[in-house]
């Protein structure tokens, strides 16, 4: 038994279908031996998930994140633009002044 068994008091353990369930939702195609040990580590995740069902969070505020929020954005300035003849220079195909694309309709 491990140590959040001991928690718990309980095993949370998942079958080999379950674990070919979730396998197979995540398109993964495992071994036996992975789906063995897989198993056994969802296991343990959904065992500590459990545990901190448990914890009492009554007197801790909902919280979106724990650290300070800051603004790292630039501020705006206006500059000076390159021409368009500059920008459409490198361009493979132009037309009017704009860069000209292949249609892709379905």
């Amino acid at each position: 038994m491990d140590k959040v068994a001991l928690l718990t008091g309980q095993e949370t353990t998942l079958s080999r279908v379950e674990v070919e369930h979730i396998a197979e939702l995540a398109k993964l195609s495992l071994t036996d031996e992975e789906k063995e040990r897989f198993g056994e580590q969802l296991s343990a995740i959904l065992e500590y998930a459990e545990v901190l069902q448990r914890l009492d969070t009554e007197a801790i505020p909902p919280t979106a994140t724990v650290l300070p929020l800051r603004n790292v954005m630039a501020a705006d300035e206006v500059r000076l633009s390159s021409s368009r003849e500059d920008i459409l220079a490198n361009a493979p195909k132009t037309e009017n002044g704009c860069f000209k694309v292949q249609a892709i309709l379905e």
